[in-house]
């Protein structure tokens, strides 16, 4: 197919390459038609301008047709300012011992130091509530990671211990503290403290300390939370669903903690204390435990 004027047509556009850069009649046998001289078509985009001075027919043709080099691409435009690239993230690893201070310095501010904390304590014992309190009120990130929260992200199948201590419940407990250690050292490795809370036993070793110092590290500071069994007593009454427990359940899981008096840990006893006071006093026994912290 030709132009009316008789110009033939430009090479197709072939895949791979750019327009056809460089195509002129003079490459190619005109058609039948010897009309008068085409007349040249305004310049586009891949077509060469052709002078209409009578010196132009006087110069060298175009390059032959054929394949050619693709145009080069334009750098990609910057990402929008609300878009955000890949942030890399230190990987966790197991909690070192924190660094004990020159004995020259001041005692460690407990609010503005990146620490691993695990609150012990019975059901009822204000755990999970003094724990956010203190992650709430510090001068860094801090994280809070319940034991009981994530025991409870199974659904269908969940295990309750208060029906049963079997390999059912025994495997989502012990899978559940995995969890909460890798989360917490994920935390920590990227500058985040993080304030654990469970049940722990100091006379059972599958619920025992074990276990939060392997997930977690030896740097993990433990703080037993153990107010008097009447207090205890009165908080359960106030909760409702599987966290609320029969007393006879109470008064022996809070006889059994009685076993961390002389472990060497730092107990608290919050029975005459509210929230902020029982998260000052933490602070307190947190500036001992890094100056000097314990043996478990």
């Amino acid at each position: 197919m030709q132009h009316a004027v008789g110009s033939p047509l430009p090479p197709p556009h072939q895949p791979g390459h750019g327009p056809a850069v460089g195509w002129s009649p003079a490459a190619h046998p005109p058609g039948p038609h010897q009309g008068p001289a085409p007349v040249p078509p305004p310049a586009a985009a891949g077509y060469p301008m052709r002078s209409p001075h009578p010196a132009a027919s006087q110069q060298a043709p175009g390059p032959a047709p054929g394949p050619h080099p693709a145009p080069r691409q334009a750098a990609p435009a910057p990402p929008p300012p609300d878009t955000t690239g890949h942030v890399p993230l230190p990987p966790g690893g197991p909690v070192a011992v924190p660094s004990v201070p020159p004995a020259a310095a001041a005692a460690p501010d407990p609010t503005t130091t990146t620490l691993a904390v695990l609150l012990i304590g019975p059901a009822g014992a204000g755990k999970t509530s003094v724990a956010k309190y203190w992650a709430d009120h510090r001068g860094v990130p801090t994280a809070h990671i319940s034991l009981d929260d994530v025991r409870e992200w199974v659904r269908s199948g969940f295990a309750d211990p208060q029906t049963g201590w079997n390999e059912h419940s025994e495997a989502q407990y012990r899978l559940a503290r995995r969890t909460c250690g890798f989360s917490a050292r994920n935390f920590l490795a990227n500058g985040i403290s993080c304030i654990l809370d469970d049940a722990v036993f100091p006379d059972r070793p599958v619920v025992g300390l074990g276990g939060w110092k392997r997930h977690v590290g030896p740097g993990l500071l433990p703080v037993v939370l153990l107010p008097g069994l009447d207090i205890v007593l009165e908080r359960n009454a106030e909760r409702s669903g599987n966290r609320r427990l029969t007393d006879e359940e109470v008064a022996r899981i809070h006889g059994r903690m009685a076993g961390w008096y002389g472990s060497g840990l730092p107990i608290i006893d919050n029975s005459q204390l509210g929230i902020p006071e029982t998260a000052q006093v933490l602070n307190e026994v947190l500036t001992r435990s890094i100056a000097s912290p314990p043996s478990w």
